[in-house]
C-alpha cells in the first residue's frame, strides 16, 4: 500500500512538472510573438511606439522626450511607470543634468552616449542593455529606462521608490518584551531590518525571479559556515523548480517547496518578525522573503519550534520554561478535549468521578441530541464566530466573537440543545487554541480536532487512541529539507534537550541544535578547560 502510495505521488509530481513546463512554454511563445529577440531601435520614435503600444497605451505610462543640452540636436527620452518610481530621482539626477549641465565642458569627439553614462545620469544604479525585452521588464519593475536618438541601447536607471506601509508591530506575534518592529510588503526594507540586526558578512543573500507575469523578486537568506551547504542546495533547486505564472505571497512558495502536500501541519515556518529570523539563521537555518508580503519562510522546521515565541528568548529560563509547559498543555487540551469528552459520555460513564456523572447526567437530561451531535454543533459554530471576527472590522470583531459565544452559548444551553458541560469543554478548547504563538500550527490542531472526536464518537477512548499513535506515526516519518520533524524526540538526541520543553539557561546552550546539521556548532566561545564533546556509540553528543 504504501509503494502504490510513492508510485501515486511519483506520478502526480511528474505530470504537475509537465503542467508547469507547459504553462512555461505558452507564456514564452506568447511573449515571442510580441517581443522576441528584439534589440533596441536607433531610431527615437520607434522605441517609444513599441513600447506604447506593447503596454497597451497604459495610463500610467510617462514617456518624457526632451532635447540633451549637451548636444542641442540630440533628442533623448525617458519612460517609466508613475507611482512605481521616485520621482526626485528623475527629476534631479537624470532630467536635470542631462538638459541643464552648463559646467561640464564640452569636448569634441566624445561620444555622447559615454557622456551621459559616466558623466550626467548621477543615480547610482545604472546599466546598459540591447534587448527590447530587458528595457520593457525593467519599466515592469519600477526602474526608468533612457533612450537616446541614434543608439541602439537603452540605460536602466534603478529609481525603483513606491509607497510603502510604515513599520508596525505584528498582530499575530506581539511579546510583552521584545523588539515591536514587523516587517515590510518591500522586500529591500525586511532585508535592511535584518542586516541591522545581522551585521555578518557571512549572511548571504540570493534572489531569485518567480512568476512568467508577477517576476516576483524572492529572496533566499543564510549564514554562509553555519548552514549545512545541502539545505541551501535543496532549498534552491525546489525554488528553481517553481513554474507558474504569477507569485503574490509566500504561502504559494510554501505549498511549491514543502515535502509532504498533504499533511496538515506546517513544514515550514512564517513570520513577521526580524529579529525571529535572524535568530533562525544564527541556528543554521535558511529563510525565504517575498517582495510583496512582510512573511517570511523559515527552513527546516521542526515541531518543537512551533510551540516557541521570541519572548522566550528575552525573558529569564524560569518564565520561558513555564510558559513552554502552559503551550503544550494548551495543545493537548485543544487536540483531545472534546474528543475525551464524547468519549467518556457516550462509551465510559464509570470513568467519572459519581458527583460529575450526576452532574453532568442532569445537564444532558433535556438534550436532544448523542454527544459527538452536540460537540460538532458546538465547534462549528465557534469556528464560524472565530473566522466572522477576524472579518469584520477592527473594533467591531472581537467584540461580535466574545459577546456572540456568550449569547449563543447561554440560549443553546437554556433551550436544551447542548449541556452545561459541553459549552465548558468547548470554551477551554477555544481558549487553550489561542495559547500557540503559530497561526498556521493552531490551524492544524483545529483541523485534527474533528477526525478525532469522529473516532471518539465510533469507538470511545480505544478511538482516541488510534488516532493519537496514527497522528505520531504521521509526525515521525514526516521530514522538513531531511531534518526529521520530531527532532530531537524522534531520532533521540539529548544533547539538543537544552532548548526543547526546558529552556536553559543562555550560558549552557553553548552549541547549536545538532539536528539541523550546522557547519559551525558552536555559538558560544570554548571556556577555559572546556573539552570538544565525543559521540558516543548511537552518534549522540553526550554535552
Amino acid at each position: 500500500m504504501v509503494m502504490s502510495m510513492k508510485n501515486r505521488s511519483i506520478r502526480f509530481n511528474r505530470s504537475k512538472q509537465k503542467q508547469n513546463k507547459r504553462l512555461e512554454e505558452q507564456y514564452e511563445q506568447k511573449l515571442e510573438e510580441k517581443v522576441g529577440k528584439q534589440e533596441i531601435y536607433p531610431d527615437l520614435e520607434e522605441n517609444i511606439n513599441f513600447i506604447q503600444t506593447l503596454l497597451g497605451n497604459s495610463g500610467d505610462l510617462v514617456t518624457r522626450q526632451f532635447m540633451i543640452q549637451y548636444d542641442p540636436d540630440v533628442q533623448a527620452a525617458i519612460i517609466y511607470l508613475d507611482e512605481l518610481v521616485a520621482k526626485e530621482i528623475n527629476h534631479n539626477y537624470v532630467l536635470r543634468p542631462l538638459m541643464k549641465f552648463s559646467e561640464i565642458p564640452h569636448k569634441k569627439g566624445r561620444d555622447i552616449w559615454d557622456m551621459a553614462y559616466q558623466s550626467l545620469v548621477q543615480a547610482g544604479e545604472t546599466k546598459v542593455e540591447e534587448e527590447m525585452k530587458k528595457a520593457i521588464d525593467a519599466i515592469l519593475c519600477g526602474d526608468t529606462v533612457l533612450f537616446i536618438d541614434g543608439y541602439a541601447k537603452t540605460m536602466i536607471i534603478g529609481t525603483r521608490g513606491w509607497q510603502t506601509r510604515g513599520i508596525s508591530e505584528p498582530r499575530a506575534e506581539s511579546v510583552v518584551r521584545g523588539p515591536r518592529e514587523g516587517m515590510s510588503e518591500t522586500l529591500l526594507f525586511s532585508l535592511g531590518m535584518i542586516r541591522r540586526r545581522l551585521k555578518d558578512p557571512d549572511l548571504r543573500v540570493k534572489m531569485h525571479t518567480i512568476g512568467k507575469r508577477t517576476k516576483t523578486i524572492v529572496s533566499l537568506l543564510y549564514v554562509d559556515g553555519i548552514v549545512e551547504p545541502k539545505i541551501v542546495e535543496e532549498v534552491e533547486n525546489r525554488l528553481k523548480r517553481i513554474q507558474i505564472d504569477g507569485i503574490l505571497e509566500t504561502g504559494y512558495i510554501e505549498e511549491f517547496i514543502q515535502d509532504q502536500t498533504w499533511s496538515p501541519f506546517p513544514q515550514l515556518q512564517n513570520t513577521e518578525r526580524p529579529d525571529a529570523v535572524v535568530a533562525h539563521l544564527l541556528e543554521g537555518k535558511v529563510a525565504i522573503l517575498v517582495d510583496g508580503t512582510p512573511h517570511a519562510l523559515i527552513a527546516p522546521a521542526v515541531f518543537t519550534q512551533f510551540y516557541y515565541s521570541p519572548e522566550d528568548y528575552y525573558e529569564r529560563f524560569h518564565i520561558a520554561t513555564f510558559l513552554r509547559f502552559v503551550r503544550i498543555i494548551s495543545f493537548f487540551v485543544a487536540l483531545a478535549l472534546p474528543a475525551l469528552y464524547i468519549a467518556f459520555v457516550s462509551f465510559h460513564p464509570e470513568m467519572i468521578p459519581s458527583k460529575l456523572q450526576l452532574a453532568m447526567a442532569a445537564g444532558r437530561a433535556t438534550v436532544p441530541f448523542p454527544s459527538i451531535i452536540e460537540a460538532l454543533m458546538m465547534e462549528m459554530s465557534v469556528e464560524v464566530l472565530r473566522e466572522a471576527s477576524i472579518r469584520l472590522p477592527g473594533p467591531v470583531g472581537p467584540t461580535i466573537g466574545i459577546v456572540g459565544a456568550l449569547v449563543i452559548g447561554d440560549a443553546a444551553v437554556r433551550a436544551g440543545l447542548v449541556s452545561p458541560a459541553m459549552v465548558i469543554v468547548v470554551g477551554l478548547t477555544t481558549i487553550s487554541s489561542y495559547a500557540n504563538p503559530n497561526y498556521n500550527a493552531a490551524i492544524s490542531v483545529r483541523l485534527i480536532r474533528f477526525p478525532l472526536m469522529i473516532l471518539a464518537a465510533i469507538f470511545g477512548l480505544y478511538g482516541i487512541m488510534l488516532g493519537l499513535m496514527l497522528l505520531l506515526i504521521h509526525l515521525v516519518q514526516l521530514r522538513s529539507f531531511g531534518v526529521p520533524y520530531m527532532a530531537p524526540y524522534a531520532p533521540l538526541n539529548r544533547s539538543d534537550f537544552k532548548d526543547t520543553l526546558i529552556r536553559v539557561p543562555w550560558k549552557w546552550m553553548n552549541k547549536r541544535p545538532s539536528f539541523f546539521h550546522p557547519e559551525d556548532e558552536r555559538r558560544q566561545a570554548k571556556k577555559d578547560g572546556e573539552s570538544e564533546s565525543k559521540p558516543n556509540e548511537e552518534g549522540q553528543s553526550s554535552s
